[in-house]
């Protein structure tokens, strides 16, 4: 959410930003916060001076009552009642103009960093660099489910009779693998200086305002019914949900944090959910990194955290590459996001695995986080949050790249204190 003040003095730009976005059906909004703040501004005017007139003739009362001067007395009370009626009103209206401007402040995009590409959807991001090189065996590769199948390792059919499409059984040795991969994940981003956490994989729904947007909120979480609760989508989430109302000292920062948790997802839109397979599911387990620091420094807070998932993926044996997303694939709270991309050698192409974003100070601004610095004054700090690791998708990229001709799996190095010691999978 953007600072009204900001939008109150650069209309202008709010505008091209959502432009930039292809927002076009937003522009009357910008025009509406500032016609409604302007109301707001003058009844919270107006209800200033009425209050204090109130307190300087309420204390005349007790003199004019005094002095004998009834009429003078009763004159100033029914001033006073006026008043007190008035300011009752404006109350009301200072409310509901307030619940207005923040509607409509919610649906009005961040400002896109000036480096990001303009361009209407994810068919226009952008290649930035790539890691490893990508291999095609010369034996085939075969669909990531009849890998599993042929391990043991997955079971869809019973899947599908207890919860229906989007659901699996993992077991055996492919069990022990999607453990592994999370255990090694979490030890990984240990050694990078960040602290481990398990949050609570519900919140409530001030919290999901907070986080994100309404329509991600509609399209992605499950809402506990009967309760305000909802399923977390990823641990992010509640990690960032977790300084709601948080005063920091300046000296803790930056807040380095990498969390493990189910993510619950509807997976609504155009996709849809996979039957046969694990790449969109309704649940899945997920590693993330989450930085919370000061504003000059989120920048290169950025550029290191996509570089750990870089890295991680690599150490697997996994080549990748990052994908620039493009103001118009940017969610609404994102100043900028780059994808992580995994090869796939049986479709000869790369597929998301993760994603990284800096969301500026729009999630501290609605979830009232702010910076205590006694010099500057108190601040808003900036939000990033990362993927590490995310199986089972994950286990596609995985399987593939370490396929063997002879249907096995290759364990590369960093996983086999995970997997008892196992060099392979067969």
């Amino acid at each position: 959410m953007l600072d009204i003040k900001f939008l109150r003095a650069n209309p202008d730009v709010v505008k091209e930003n959502l432009k930039k976005k292809f927002q076009d059906q937003k522009l009357p909004l910008v025009d509406e916060v500032i016609e409604l703040d302007q109301q707001y501004r003058d009844a919270k005017t107006r209800c200033d001076y009425l209050r204090s007139q109130r307190n300087a003739i309420s204390k005349q009362i007790g003199g004019f009552m005094a002095k004998g001067e009834k009429d003078k007395a009763e004159e100033a009370k029914s001033q006073v009642t006026a008043m007190a009626q008035e300011l009752a009103d404006l109350e009301v209206k200072e409310d509901e103009l307030s619940k207005q401007i923040r509607e409509r402040m919610l649906v009005i995009p961040n400002i896109i960093d000036p480096s990001v590409p303009i361009g209407k959807d994810d068919s226009e991001n952008v290649e930035v660099e790539r890691f490893g090189e990508p291999v095609v065996p010369d034996f085939e590769v075969p669909y990531h489910v009849d890998i599993m199948e042929k391990l043991n390792g997955i079971d869809l059919d019973s899947a599908r009779k207890t919860s229906g499409n989007g659901f699996y059984y993992l077991r055996g040795d492919i069990a022990r693998l999607h453990s592994a991969i999370l255990s090694y994940a979490r030890d990984f981003m240990i050694d990078k200086g960040f602290t481990y956490y398990v949050p609570p994989f519900m919140i409530r729904s001030n919290v999901v305002d907070g986080v994100m947007s309404f329509s991600e909120m509609e399209n992605m979480m499950y809402k506990i019914e009967g309760e305000d609760l909802y399923l977390i989508g990823t641990s992010e989430h509640s990690m960032i949900g977790k300084f709601i109302d948080t005063m920091l000292d300046e000296q803790d920062l930056p807040q380095t944090l990498t969390s493990y948790s189910p993510c619950f997802r509807k997976e609504v839109g155009a996709h849809g959910i996979e039957e046969r397979g694990v790449y969109r599911i309704h649940q899945f387990e997920k590693q993330e990194m989450i930085v919370v620091c000061k504003p000059e420094e989120s920048p290169a807070w950025f550029e290191k955290l996509y570089s750990y998932t870089v890295e991680f993926f690599r150490s697997l044996d996994i080549p990748v590459r990052t994908l620039e997303c493009c103001s118009g694939d940017l969610a609404d709270l994102k100043v900028k996001s780059i994808d992580v991309e995994a090869w796939s050698p049986r479709q000869q192409k790369y597929f998301e695995v993760g994603s990284c974003s800096n969301l500026g100070d729009a999630q501290a601004r609605r979830l009232g986080i702010r910076v205590k610095n006694k010099e500057k004054g108190n601040y808003l700090p900036h939000t990033l949050n990362n993927t590490v690791v995310a199986p089972p998708r994950m286990l596609i990229a995985f399987l593939e790249n370490n396929l063997n001709a002879d249907g096995s799996i290759h364990i590369p190095e960093p996983l086999r204190m995970y997997m008892g010691g196992k060099d392979k999978i067969q």
